[in-house]
C-alpha cells in the first residue's frame, strides 16, 4: 500500500451504515406535487423563469443562475407549474423561503436535450455542459461544480482527488453509488482527466466499504484505466473532509483558508462525478439523487434514487414510515446535519440523508457550565480552541471570536460529541457566524446605500451644471446673434442708453433751477 498521512484530531464513531446498506437501491415514487426551492445551492438563490400556470417538460430550466455563485434549476417532472410562494424549506429556524411547486403530469416528458458530448471534447464545452446541467457537489458543500472546475483550468492542477469517503454515521448514498454505478462514477473520473490533465488522480474511500472498493477496482481494470489510484484510508471522521483528505492522501498541510486549488489540488464528491458523466454522455441535467433514509426510528431504512422536490414524508413513507416516534428528524447525519421541525420540507441537491432517532439514539445536550477540560481540544481536527470560540460566541464577542478562527470551523461536531458538559458547542458557532455574516451583510448593504446616494448627488450636481452650461451658451449666442444683426454691442449699447439719460435728468435739473432763479 501506498503511504498515507494521519490528520490530528477526529473521532472513532459508531457507525450504523449496515441499517440502510444491505437493501439495494431503489427508484423513489415521484409525488404528485414537487416542491423546488430556489436555494439548492451555496451562493445567491436561482432566479424564476417559469410563472405560476406555465407547462413544462422534464428536464426543462425553470430557474436561472444568479450570478457566478450559483446554479440552474431544472424540472424533474412535466406538468404544471401550480404557484411560486413560500414554502417550508430545511432550515435550522424551521422559516420558509422562495419555491417552485409542480403539478405532476405522470407522463415525465422530456424537453428536447442538447447532443451528447464525449470525452475528447473542447474543455470549454464539457465545462459548459456542467453549467447547463446544473450540477453542484452532492458531498454537501453544493459549491457550482463549473466554478470550482473552471478555476482548475485556469490554474492547471497536479492531483486529482476523488472524495469516496462517506464518513459520517448512518449515510450509505455514496457506497451504495459506487457499489451499484461504479461505471458511471469512473466515466466522470475520466471526463476530468480529460479536461484538466492531472498528474495524478487519487480515490480515497474508507476501509468500511469493501464492495465499493471491489466494484470501484473492477471497473477501473474494465476501461484499462492505470492511472486512476485507489487508496483505503482508515475509518475515522472527518476524514471526508476536504483538507483531512488532502492531508491524508499526499501530506499536504492546507493554511487557514489556503484553498486545495493554490497547491495544484482539485478534490470532487464521487456523487458529483456521476452527474458530471450523466450530463456528458446522456445530456441529462440534475434533477434527481440518491439519499439515504435510515436511523432507528425508520421502519425499512434504504437508500433511494429520488427527484429533487420530494417531499422528505413521502420518502419516509416508501422506508416503511415510522416504526416509532422520532426525538429527533435531520436533514443529512447526525454530526452535520440539519434538524428539521417538519417533515413536509423537500429534498434538495444538498440531502444526502433523511435520519430519524428515537431519544435513546439522538444526541442529548443540556449546556452544563464548560469545565475547561480540554477535550474539544484534543479532538479537533483544525486545531482551534473549541471552548475560547464558545466563550466568545456565548458572550457575542464576535470580534473575538473571528480573531481565533471561527470561520476555520467545519461545522463537524467533534467538539460537541465528546464535551462532558453536553454543551451543543456546534450550534454557538453557527450562531456567531450568522450573526457575523449578518453584520457584514448589512455593512455591505450601507456601503452600497452611500454610494448609491453619492452617485445620485453627483449625478444631479452634474445634470444641474450642465442645464447651467446649456442657459449660458444659449444667452451667449442670443448675444452674439444680436451683435452681428446690429452692428452693436448690446452691452455697450445699454451703457450708453443709461449714460444719455443720466445726463438729460442732469440737463433737465439744470434748467428748471436757472427758470426759478428768472422768477
Amino acid at each position: 500500500m501506498s503511504q498515507l498521512w494521519t490528520f490530528s484530531g477526529g473521532l472513532v464513531l459508531e457507525e450504523h451504515k449496515l441499517l440502510s446498506s444491505k437493501l439495494p437501491l431503489k427508484e423513489a415514487t415521484v409525488p404528485n406535487i414537487l416542491i423546488l426551492s430556489l436555494r439548492q445551492h451555496i451562493g445567491k438563490p436561482a432566479k424564476p423563469l417559469v410563472k405560476a400556470g406555465d407547462m413544462v417538460l422534464k428536464g426543462q430550466r425553470i430557474a436561472q443562475a444568479d450570478g457566478v455563485i450559483s446554479a440552474h434549476i431544472h424540472a424533474p417532472v412535466s406538468g404544471k407549474i401550480s404557484s411560486i410562494s413560500q414554502h417550508p424549506i430545511a432550515h435550522p429556524s424551521g422559516q420558509s423561503d422562495w419555491c417552485i411547486l409542480i403539478e405532476n403530469d405522470h407522463q415525465d416528458t422530456w424537453i428536447e436535450l442538447p447532443e451528447p458530448l464525449n470525452v475528447n471534447s473542447d474543455p470549454q464545452l464539457i465545462l459548459d455542459r456542467i453549467d447547463w446541467a446544473g450540477i453542484v457537489g452532492l458531498g454537501g458543500a453544493t459549491f457550482p461544480t463549473q466554478v470550482k472546475i473552471a478555476g482548475a483550468l485556469k490554474n492547471p492542477i497536479q492531483t486529482l482527488i476523488i472524495n469516496a469517503a462517506e464518513c459520517e454515521p448512518y449515510i450509505t448514498c455514496d457506497d451504495i453509488l459506487m457499489r451499484e454505478n461504479a461505471q458511471q462514477v469512473i466515466q466522470g473520473i475520466v471526463i476530468l482527466q480529460a479536461c484538466l490533465k492531472p498528474e495524478r488522480c487519487i480515490i480515497g474511500i474508507e476501509d468500511n466499504k469493501p464492495e465499493a472498493v471491489a466494484a470501484l477496482q473492477a471497473e477501473i481494470q474494465a476501461q484499462n484505466n492505470p492511472s486512476i489510484e485507489i487508496k483505503v484510508i482508515p475509518t475515522r471522521y472527518p476524514s471526508g473532509g476536504e483538507k483531512q483528505l488532502i492531508r491524508i492522501l499526499t501530506g499536504i498541510q492546507l493554511a487557514s483558508k489556503q484553498l486545495p486549488i493554490e497547491k495544484h489540488i482539485l478534490c470532487q464528491n464521487v456523487a458529483t462525478l456521476a452527474h458530471i458523466a450523466d450530463a456528458i454522455y446522456q445530456s441529462r441535467p440534475l434533477i434527481s439523487r440518491i439519499v439515504t433514509v435510515t436511523g432507528d426510528s425508520i421502519a425499512q431504512p434504504q437508500n433511494f434514487c429520488a427527484r429533487i422536490g420530494t417531499p422528505i414524508q413521502d420518502l419516509i413513507q416508501q422506508a416503511g414510515g415510522f416504526s416509532q416516534p422520532p426525538q429527533q428528524l435531520i436533514l443529512g447525519g447526525p454530526m452535520m446535519g440539519m434538524p428539521l421541525y417538519q417533515d413536509d420540507v423537500p429534498l434538495t441537491k444538498a440531502g444526502n440523508c433523511v435520519l430519524a432517532l428515537t431519544a435513546q439514539a439522538a444526541p442529548q445536550y443540556t449546556d452544563r457550565p464548560c469545565i475547561r477540560c480540554g477535550d474539544c481540544v484534543s479532538v479537533c481536527p483544525v486545531h482551534l480552541l473549541p471552548q475560547q470560540l464558545y466563550w466568545h460566541a456565548r458572550s457575542q464577542a464576535f470580534e473575538r471570536a473571528e480573531k481565533a478562527h471561527l470561520f476555520d470551523c467545519i461545522e463537524c461536531g467533534c467538539c460537541s460529541a465528546v464535551c462532558p458538559s453536553q454543551i451543543p458547542l456546534v450550534d454557538y458557532y453557527r450562531f456567531a457566524k450568522s450573526e457575523i455574516n449578518a453584520k457584514k451583510a448589512e455593512k455591505t448593504k450601507s456601503a452600497l446605500a452611500q454610494a448609491r446616494h453619492e452617485a445620485r448627488d453627483k449625478r444631479l450636481a452634474q445634470i444641474a451644471a450642465e442645464r447651467q452650461a446649456r442657459i449660458r451658451k444659449k444667452k451667449d449666442m442670443l448675444e452674439q446673434k444680436s451683435t452681428q444683426k446690429d452692428g452693436v454691442d448690446p452691452k455697450k449699447a445699454a451703457i450708453a442708453a443709461a449714460i444719455q439719460r443720466a445726463a438729460e435728468r442732469k440737463a433737465k435739473k439744470q434748467a428748471s433751477q436757472k427758470t426759478e432763479q428768472n422768477k
